[in-house]
């Protein structure tokens, strides 16, 4: 049953004073907090309209109205890492008369982007680039000779990356100014903080400290080098003993911290003796916050309400979609578990998404053996590849977009070596109000033309089972299998899947003049286009191509012989399934004698955010569009009036 979503807006008298941030740089630090009272009101009202990331937005309230108030953005640069907890900040921005369209077709990004606003210096929604973008941004800063603060705020998850540890080292080489804000909600790095951490923070960011530190390091440089050397080291550890930030200190910044990030008597006067500091350096505040803050479902909430569809504001209660099929993540940890069943050797690996993956099903049966290795998708593709090499079977399950990261990996360290490591990818093809920077739109491309590659897609969630089997047994040579997002569609769904013969694909239906071949979860569409086109009297062959690479040649050669047009279609970008197909046609000659074909991918742009149906219709992947490109290939006048 559907739980009813709340209508009533919350009262904000002192957020409706501001519509940028330079209107709350006036208010008073009791005002401030109130600000942040009915801020926190209005994130959870529209993100009850909308559905988004709740649980951080929620964590960085009194963070983001601090930032605003002391720095002046967007001359300053305020740089949210992944962005994913920038609605307080889109409200606070001149955006809160869109807020209820988070992530709808047409309406703002769930994320922050750059094309949106100037106060997003640069755009996000992967993990881990605030820093390098930071210090990039400071450097040109120092280049051009101009005068701003650039704040990186970024999350204690974010720092299990090794990009935010190769950024926090070259800035502590370069020395440029640039303060970066550690948004420590899991009580990952930290102690418990309070008046005394506080307090210390206000005293080593203060200018009187700053400047006698200063004036001891120059008094330091004059000193033997051995001696200037201890010096400083003393004058780090000292603090890292009172702090605890002796890690950051080594990697060349001054560090303060930890302080209650909820606290704006704790957060505003720090953050306004670093704005007025003249110390040059990378500076890193640390700050405690709790995600789902203020609002006590999302408190209550394991996973702090991170990721929420639309819900009541009263009770928290999410409004639940009408059941349907499980989903492909779901189908995927299942029929793993039945494949770990039968053979000791299969082990799992997630990067950090062990619900988004599934992986949290499997690793409830089998917990030796799933590995949750951080946001290190690197580290993740060649722990797999080590696992490999060693005679295990590692299924590494990460996201489309997320495998990009992990690149040079897959390619050096897995397929050069053909190591059989088999890569379960979620969030193939387009992913609806993710948008662009989700949609896992080029795997079929990077990963289709490595030597070795065994490349499948199922094209409904009983053949993803079948795959899942498959990949499990191909022990010679890397293999992946490509899902999409969201509810298969409803077939039955075997117990345990069988081994396909690679490189097979499958013809579903008969015809004459034209056929489609659909690679993935197309061939629903390509199905329902066939049967428009019978309509028109033109009865179309429709086949599964099940596998990228190797190819179906058998199947394919015969389609191009025995059929004037041929469409291939897929959910992926160009340089993928299609144009392996047109590349064999073309050099078995079989494009040199008339056959017509047309391919159906991702257009050459990115695709913005809106629900996975309209995506689809956009990309021109629907079945309305196969029809208009088989009769535009026959000449029908009519085709272009059909999409």
């Amino acid at each position: 049953m559907t739980a009813p979503i709340a209508s009533r807006r919350p009262s904000t008298p002192l957020l409706d004073r501001v519509t940028w941030p330079a209107d709350l740089r006036n208010f008073s630090a009791d005002q401030l907090r109130q600000l942040a009272g009915e801020l926190r009101a209005e994130t959870i009202h529209a993100v009850s309209v909308t559905g988004g990331h709740l649980g951080a937005s929620l964590g960085v309230v009194e963070l983001t109205v601090a930032l605003h108030a002391v720095f002046e953005t967007p001359r300053d640069r305020l740089i949210w890492d992944v962005g994913h907890q920038a609605y307080p900040h889109k409200i606070l921005t001149g955006r809160r008369d869109r807020i209820r369209t988070l992530r709808q077709g047409g309406g703002l990004s769930g994320f922050t982007r750059r094309a949106e606003s100037e106060f997003d210096p640069f755009g996000a929604a992967h993990s881990s680039t605030s820093i390098s973008a930071g210090l990039g941004m400071a450097i040109a800063r120092d280049l051009k000779g101009e005068e701003r603060h650039v704040v990186a705020v970024i999350g204690d998850g974010a720092m299990s990356a090794g990009m935010a540890y190769e950024a926090m080292n070259n800035a502590g080489a370069l020395r440029s100014r640039l303060i970066v804000i550690l948004n420590d909600n899991d009580m990952s790095i930290a102690p418990p903080v309070g008046a005394m951490s506080a307090y210390l923070s206000r005293l080593l960011s203060s200018h009187k400290f700053l400047s006698l530190r200063d004036l001891a390091a120059r008094m330091a440089r004059r000193f033997p080098r051995a001696l200037e050397r201890t010096a400083r080291r003393a004058d780090e550890f000292a603090r890292g003993m009172l702090t605890g930030g002796t890690l950051f200190e080594e990697l060349g910044f001054y560090y303060l911290g930890p302080i209650d990030g909820h606290n704006l008597d704790h957060l505003l006067p720090v953050l306004r003796n670093l704005r007025e500091a003249e110390e040059s350096g990378p500076i890193l505040l640390h700050v405690i916050t709790q995600k789902g803050k203020g609002y006590a479902p999302a408190e209550a909430s394991a996973d702090k309400l991170h990721a929420v569809g639309r819900f009541n504001v009263d009770t928290g209660e999410q409004a639940k979609a009408p059941p349907g099929p499980p989903t492909y993540t779901r189908i995927f940890a299942d029929a793993l578990t039945v494949e770990a069943e039968h053979d000791p050797a299969i082990v799992a690996i997630t990067a950090a998404m062990p619900s988004g993956t599934g992986l949290d099903r499997f690793a409830r049966r089998f917990p030796t053996r799933c590995f949750d290795v951080g946001i290190a998708e690197q580290h993740a593709v060649t722990f797999a590849a080590g696992m490999a090499s060693e005679g295990l079977k590692p299924f590494c399950a990460i996201y489309s977009t997320f495998l990009q990261r992990a690149y040079d990996q897959v390619v050096h360290d897995v397929a050069i070596q053909s190591l059989p490591v088999r890569f379960a990818i979620d969030r193939a093809g387009l992913v609806g109000a993710d948008g662009a920077t989700h949609a896992g739109s080029f795997d079929l491309a990077y990963l289709g033309c490595l030597p070795g590659m065994v490349l499948m897609a199922p094209s409904d969630e009983a053949e993803l089972v079948h795959m899942i089997a498959t990949a499990a047994a191909i022990d010679d040579r890397p293999s992946a299998v490509r899902y999409p997002r969201g509810e298969g569609s409803g077939v039955a769904v075997p117990a345990r899947g069988e081994v396909l013969p690679l490189g097979r694909g499958r013809i579903l239906r008969e015809g004459g003049t034209v056929a489609i071949l659909a690679l993935g979860p197309r061939l629903g569409d390509a199905l329902r286009a066939a049967d428009e086109l019978a309509t028109r009297g033109l009865p179309a062959t429709v086949a599964d191509a099940r596998f990228a690479k190797p190819l179906d040649t058998a199947l394919i050669e015969q389609l191009a012989r025995h059929h004037e047009v041929l469409v291939t279609i897929e959910d992926g970008s160009v340089g993928g399934f299609s144009s392996a197909v047109l590349h064999h046609l073309a050099w078995r000659g079989l494009l040199d004698r008339g056959v017509k074909v047309r391919p159906l991918v991702l257009p050459d742009r990115f695709i913005d955010h809106d629900s996975p149906a309209r995506q689809i219709v956009t990309a021109g992947l629907d079945a309305a569009h196969i029809v208009a490109a088989v009769l535009g290939a026959l000449g029908h006048a009519d085709a272009a009036a059909i999409a």
